[in-house]
C-alpha cells in the first residue's frame, strides 16, 4: 500500500542606504511578515501543452487498452461486488477488474469539474477546478528537520507546529496530509488526536487519511462536528479530502478501496494519485508511465462513480523517474515537469480538477532543493493545476519535512502568487504625468507617483537578501537555511489559534475519548 509522501521583509539590519540600525530585538508582527490576505491564486496564463492532440489521444488510447485488455486488481470483494453489478468484466474468484472505454467514460462524464470544499472559517473555502489555485505544505514525511536538532522521528510536537506554520501563512490554503508523521502516538488512535488537532490548530480545509474504513468514518466525524453540520447537511457538503493512491502497477488495494467507499458514498473529496516512477512502478519511458498513471487514474474516479454519481474527485498525477543508478525516486526533473504538463492535458480532457505537487529530492535547504523544488512548481503550474500537494516543507523525496525548507518555499510560493497577479494597465499604472514630470535623464525616486506607491509597489522577499555585500558580511554573512531558521521560530512565535466555539471544542473531544476507549482503529489490513 503506496501513501502520499505523498510577505517577509528582510529581519537583518537594513543596508546603510536605507537608515540606521534598528535597535532590540526583532518583533514577530505585521513589520516582520507582510502578507497578503488569503486568496487563491488564478491561472491567469494559457497552460502548457506538451503533446499535440494526437499524441494525447495515442496516450489515452494506450490507457484505455490497459483498462479493457490488461485490466487492474481491485483487492476489495466489496468493491468488485459494485464494479461487477455496475457492468464491468470481473471473472469468478479473480481480483482482475477490466473495464470497456465506454463505460470508463460514461462514469468519469459523471464527475464535477468545479466544486468547492467548506472551511472551518468559510473565509477560507476552497474552490477546486475553474482557473483557481491552491497550495498546500509537506505531508506524509516519516521524520522532521531543522538546523537546531536536525533529523528525528517525527513527534506530536513537531506535527503541531507545522499546523501552525500552515495557518500562519495564507499562502498556504490547505492542510493536505500530516506534515510530518507524529509516530510517538499510537497508530491506533494517532489519526484521532491528528484530526483534531487539524480542525483546532487551523481553520483552513484538511485532508484526512485512507488507512482502513474506520480511520474515514472517525475523520470525517471530526469534520462534520468541527464544521457544525448535520450528518444530512454533511453529505450533501464537501469538507473534507483524501488521497487515494493506486499501488503500482495495476493495483488498488482494501484501505484506500475502503476510503474511496465511504467518502464518495459521505460526497467528500477524493484525489485519486497513481504513484508512477517511470523505471521502478511505470515503465521507463515517461509515455509508458503516463499511460499506466492514467488508466490507474481513471480506474479509480470510475469508481467513485458507481459508488455514488457525481462524487467530488481530482485526478491526480505525480509521475517522476527514478535514480536508474541507485533507484531512488528524482523530483524535479525534465520528466517530472513533462509528465506534469501531460497530466494536466489529460486532467482537461476530461473535464477533471488536476493536482500536482512542489517537490524534490534534495536532502537540505541548499541549490538543488531549490532548483528542484521550482521546476516541479513550475510544471505543476504551467500544467493547469488546482491543488498543488508538498509546496513547502518537502524535502528528501518525502522522507523529511523540513522547517527551514517550509519558510523556503512560502518565499516561492508567494512570488508565484504575485507572478500570477494580473498586471495592472490602468491609467494611473501606466503613469504618463510621471513621465511627463519627470521628462528626459531625470530619475522617479522622488516624484508623487513614486511616493504613492513605492511600500508595496514589489514583492518583498522573506529569505532573499538584497543588501550590499559589505553590509552582508558586518551582519555575519547569514545564509538563506540561516535566516529561515530564525524565521520560522518568529512565525511559531506569531501564531494565534484560530477562533473555535467552546461547544464545538467540547463535543470534539467527547468523540475522540469515545473513539479511543472503543480501541481506535485496527492496524492490521
Amino acid at each position: 500500500m503506496t501513501v502520499d509522501t505523498d510577505v517577509l521583509l528582510m529581519a537583518e539590519t537594513p543596508p546603510a542606504r536605507r537608515g540606521r540600525r534598528r535597535r532590540g530585538g526583532e518583533k514577530a508582527g505585521p513589520d516582520l511578515f507582510p502578507q497578503k490576505p488569503f486568496r487563491q491564486p488564478r491561472h491567469i496564463y494559457k497552460p502548457l501543452e506538451a503533446v499535440s492532440a494526437d499524441e494525447l489521444e495515442a496516450i489515452h488510447d494506450a490507457s484505455m487498452r490497459v483498462l479493457e485488455e490488461i485490466g487492474i486488481d481491485f483487492l476489495h470483494e466489496e468493491a468488485r461486488d459494485l464494479l461487477r453489478a455496475a457492468g464491468a468484466d470481473v471473472a469468478p474468484g479473480s481480483e482482475r477488474v477490466r473495464m470497456d472505454r465506454a463505460m470508463v467514460a460514461e462514469l468519469v462524464a459523471m464527475a464535477p469539474t468545479e466544486f468547492t470544499i467548506r472551511a472551518r472559517n468559510r473565509a477560507h473555502d476552497l474552490h477546486v477546478g475553474g482557473d483557481a489555485i491552491a497550495f498546500s505544505c509537506v505531508a506524509s514525511a516519516p521524520n522532521a528537520v531543522d538546523q537546531d536538532k536536525g533529523r528525528r522521528p517525527g513527534n506530536q510536537e513537531d506535527y503541531r507546529n507545522f499546523l501552525k506554520l500552515a495557518q500562519f501563512f495564507n499562502i498556504i490554503h490547505c492542510v493536505m496530509g500530516y506534515p510530518v508523521e507524529p509516530v510517538d502516538l499510537h497508530a491506533s488512535v494517532r489519526h484521532l488526536d491528528c484530526v483534531a488537532d487539524l480542525a483546532r490548530l487551523t481553520d483552513k480545509v484538511f485532508h484526512i487519511y485512507s488507512l482502513g474504513r474506520e480511520r474515514n468514518l472517525d475523520g470525517m466525524e471530526i469534520a462534520r462536528i468541527a464544521n457544525g453540520l448535520s450528518e444530512a447537511e454533511f453529505v450533501n457538503t464537501p469538507c473534507v479530502a483524501t488521497v487515494i493512491n493506486s499501488s503500482s502497477p495495476l493495483r488498488l488495494d482494501t484501505p484506500m478501496l475502503q476510503g474511496l467507499i465511504e467518502m464518495a458514498k459521505a460526497g467528500q473529496v477524493s484525489i485519486v494519485t497513481p504513484f508512477t516512477l517511470a523505471g521502478a512502478m511505470a515503465p521507463v519511458t515517461v509515455a509508458g508511465a503516463l499511460t499506466l498513471q492514467n488508466a490507474e487514474a481513471l480506474a479509480g474516479i470510475a469508481f467513485a462513480q458507481i459508488v455514488r454519481p457525481g462524487a467530488p474527485v481530482v485526478y491526480g498525477g505525480f509521475t517522476s523517474n527514478v535514480d536508474m543508478r541507485s533507484g531512488a525516486p528524482a523530483f524535479g526533473t525534465p520528466e517530472y515537469m513533462k509528465a506534469a504538463l501531460v497530466s494536466g492535458q489529460l486532467a482537461r480532457r476530461y473535464n477533471l480538477p488536476f493536482r500536482s505537487s512542489g517537490v524534490c529530492a534534495a536532502n537540505t535547504v541548499d541549490y538543488q532543493a531549490a532548483l528542484e523544488t521550482t521546476l516541479s512548481e513550475w510544471g505543476a503550474i504551467n500544467g493547469g493545476a488546482h491543488i498543488i500537494k508538498h509546496a513547502a516543507g518537502w524535502l528528501e523525496g518525502g522522507l523529511s519535512a523540513g522547517f527551514e525548507k517550509f519558510i523556503t518555499d512560502i518565499d516561492l510560493l508567494q512570488k508565484i502568487a504575485e507572478y500570477l497577479t494580473p498586471l495592472d494597465v490602468s491609467e494611473d499604472a501606466l503613469a504618463l504625468d510621471a513621465i511627463r514630470d519627470v521628462g528626459p535623464a531625470g530619475h522617479f525616486f522622488g516624484t508623487q507617483h513614486t511616493q504613492d506607491r513605492y511600500k508595496d509597489a514589489f514583492y518583498a522577499p522573506i529569505v532573499s537578501d538584497w543588501r550590499n555585500f559589505e553590509t552582508w558580511e558586518e551582519a555575519g554573512s547569514p545564509t538563506a537555511h540561516d535566516k529561515a531558521n530564525r524565521l520560522y521560530k518568529k512565525a511559531l512565535e506569531a501564531y494565534e489559534p484560530p477562533a473555535l466555539d467552546p461547544a464545538v471544542d467540547e463535543e470534539i473531544t467527547a468523540f475522540v475519548e469515545r473513539r479511543k476507549a472503543e480501541g481506535g482503529a485496527p492496524t492490521d489490513f
